[in-house]
């Protein structure tokens, strides 16, 4: 290598190492009291994301008030809950909708339904995840 790519690759390392130094202490540090006063009022506003699978910040539903009883709370919270409102535990952004569809088959059927497409091999191996091919 020639001495002039070497001084470039120099300047070009010491450039970089520059900037970063100068950007770095362009900002002053935030204390861990602002830090917390600041995750504070984000919470109380709605702002932060929701725990689990990082949907968008959502508001916060209206305060029922004080004027609300705990059964009332209860009966509304089961009523949302027998109409499929609620959203399933860890799952987080819209409730799903109930399946409403039942089998037309018995289990006798379905058990020789399997057993019949176990002895053609059409059963997906275990732990394979997909039709035998």
């Amino acid at each position: 290598m020639s001495s002039k790519a070497i001084l470039v690759a120099a300047l070009a390392v010491a450039g970089t190492l520059a900037w970063q130094a100068v950007s770095a202490q362009a900002s002053a540090p935030v204390t861990r009291e602002q830090r917390k006063a600041e995750t504070a009022a984000a919470n109380k506003s709605g702002q932060l994301t929701p725990p689990g699978y990082g949907s968008a910040p959502q508001t916060k539903p209206a305060a029922t008030g004080p004027g609300t009883s705990r059964d009332a709370r209860k009966a509304e919270t089961s009523a949302a809950g027998k109409s499929g409102q609620l959203t399933p535990a860890g799952q987080g952004g819209v409730p799903q909708s109930k399946s409403t569809a039942t089998s037309t088959q018995t289990r006798a059927d379905r058990k020789a339904e399997t057993a019949s497409a176990a002895k053609s091999g059409q059963l997906a191996p275990a732990g394979e995840g997909g039709p035998k091919k």
